[in-house]
C-alpha cells in the first residue's frame, strides 16, 4: 500500500528528509509495524525509528499507538515526544 511518511523534528533530521511516499509491503498491517520496516530500510532510519527510541506517531493526523491498524493510502508521521516551534 502506498503510504506518505512525514518526520519531525531530531527524526526529520536524523533521516535527513521531512517526508517520503513508500511502498509498505502487504503483511505490514499496523503503525507498530510500519516503524519496523521502516527502521530497517537504511542506518539512518533505524537510528531514528530503532524500538529502543521513544516516539510519538500519528496516522491520518491523529495520535495513535503501534497497534493502530493501516488503510491504503494513509498519511503517517513520527516525532518525539516534545517538539518546539
Amino acid at each position: 500500500m502506498q503510504t506518505v511518511i512525514r518526520y519531525f523534528a531530531s527524526v526529520r533530521e536524523a533521516i535527513g528528509v521531512a517526508s517520503e511516499t513508500v511502498e509498505l509491503p502487504d503483511d505490514v498491517r499496523t503503525l507498530g509495524q510500519a516503524r519496523a520496516w521502516l527502521a530497517g530500510r537504511s542506518e539512518r532510519h533505524a537510528a531514528a525509528l530503532g524500538g529502543q527510541r521513544t516516539l510519538r506517531m500519528a496516522c491520518d493526523h491523529v495520535m495513535a499507538d503501534a497497534d493502530a491498524p493501516l488503510r491504503g493510502g494513509a498519511e503517517l508521521a513520527f516525532f518525539p515526544p516534545v517538539t518546539g516551534g
